[in-house]
């Protein structure tokens, strides 16, 4: 396959739109209103946390546009290069910071035309043409409808998009299946610790709140913070590193991560099995445990079990709502947001149940971890075959 000479992007396009310069009022419910957050690294979405546009303001913040199905959505400002694809469902607006390129059906699929602006050779385009403030950089809008563009005939395209697509489709799969191992998880949780109708509980007394044969306990008599400080010249370059944007929220699993070479300042090491805990206010819902061995961001607490059958109860413990709920109202203002005080989250009640039950749960919840991790590395392996094919099958190394 010959490669496409390169045109304006335009020329593939009905439109090119950003969102408002500015942000509405909260609201508790209402149409989406999609920032940089909602666009993930990888070319999706993610609407586990969204900001809401109430019905009254809606029709003013979709004056320029209202985004549709198909519609490829980008950052050009502050976190750049993020790209999504605006699913059938979605109704919403464009936040700050964000634009939407409009395909013209004609002559590009969408599904090409993101996978396009993912690849390396769009990467550099845009680099090329990044406009570097005092504060943020930012993809100039007003150029970026002439920035230069090599797709094939819109059949290529769709082929292509078909092959790299059954990956990605594969990835979403798995990513449904390790959503579904969490919830059941938290269930498991709340059913037996919360709501307290753990097996046998027909047939035990409860005290004062404690079911017999229980201890009381604290969440620092089961774990303890750890701060183990590494500077990141002393670490081989393929180290993970996990920032609070890999940590997903309300999720136990930490399946993202990047690498020592994108930190330039001291860190905190971790282990397999140990769990972070994003300790500024927004980032309490931040919770996961480590797939593997790593460096963290220092506004993560590492959270280390003092015994290893019962890592799965503290980790459900300290991911659970009641347990975030009191972090919150119990931080310490910080100097530039309040912050989690590890001295106070250490005095978390926590009963701890008896030998035989809690083996019974440690089972089934590191069953869970387990499976996770497994989903989360052949997710790995999915995306690293479908970032080596893109650039084979756009430069037509690879014929179709």
């Amino acid at each position: 396959m010959r490669v496409a000479e390169p045109r304006p992007i335009k020329d593939f396009c009905l439109g090119i739109y950003d969102g408002p310069h500015a942000t509405p009022r909260e609201a508790d419910d209402g149409p989406v209103f999609l920032g940089i957050k909602n666009i993930t690294d990888s070319g999706g979405l993610d609407l586990t946390e969204i900001r809401h546009v109430s019905e009254q303001e809606y029709p003013r913040w979709t004056r320029r546009v209202v985004p549709q199905a198909g519609d490829v959505v980008f950052t050009y400002e502050a976190t750049l290069h993020r790209y999504a694809i605006i699913p059938e469902d979605f109704r919403g607006c464009l936040g700050r910071r964000v634009a939407l390129v409009r395909p013209d059906p004609e002559r590009a699929d969408s599904r090409y035309l993101l996978y396009y602006f993912l690849s390396q050779a769009w990467r550099r385009v845009v680099e090329s043409n990044v406009i570097t403030g005092a504060t943020v950089d930012r993809v100039p809008l007003e150029r970026f409808p002439d920035f230069p563009a090599s797709l094939p005939e819109l059949r290529l395209q769709t082929r292509i998009a078909d092959i790299l697509s059954a990956y990605d489709d594969l990835i979403e799969d798995n990513r449904r299946r390790m959503a579904l191992l969490e919830e059941a998880a938290r269930q498991l949780y709340r059913e037996w610790f919360v709501r307290l109708r753990f097996p046998g509980h027909e047939h035990t007394r409860i005290t004062n709140g404690l079911p017999e044969g229980w201890e009381r306990k604290t969440l620092g008599d089961l774990c303890e913070e750890v701060r183990e400080t590494v500077k990141p010249e002393s670490l081989d370059s393929d180290t993970p590193y996990i920032g609070l944007q890999h940590m997903p929220r309300r999720s136990i699993s930490l399946s993202e991560w990047g690498m020592a070479t994108e930190v330039t300042s001291s860190k905190h090491r971790f282990r397999e099995g140990e769990i972070l805990f994003g300790k500024i206010r927004p980032y309490f819902h931040k919770v996961g445990v480590a797939l593997v061995d790593g460096i963290a961001s220092s506004d993560a607490i590492v959270i280390r079990p003092n015994d290893v059958k019962q890592r799965g109860f503290v980790l459900m413990t300290v991911s659970s709502d009641p347990f975030v709920a009191v972090t919150a109202q119990t931080m310490r203002e910080g100097s530039k947001m309040p912050r989690a005080d590890w001295m106070q989250m250490q005095a978390y009640p926590t009963p701890l149940p008896p030998d035989g039950l809690l083996g019974s749960f440690e089972s089934a919840i590191q069953s869970v971890v387990e499976q996770l991790k497994l989903l989360t590395f052949a997710n790995q392996k999915l995306r690293a075959a479908r970032d080596l094919l893109l650039p084979r099958l756009m430069s037509g190394e690879i014929a179709v």
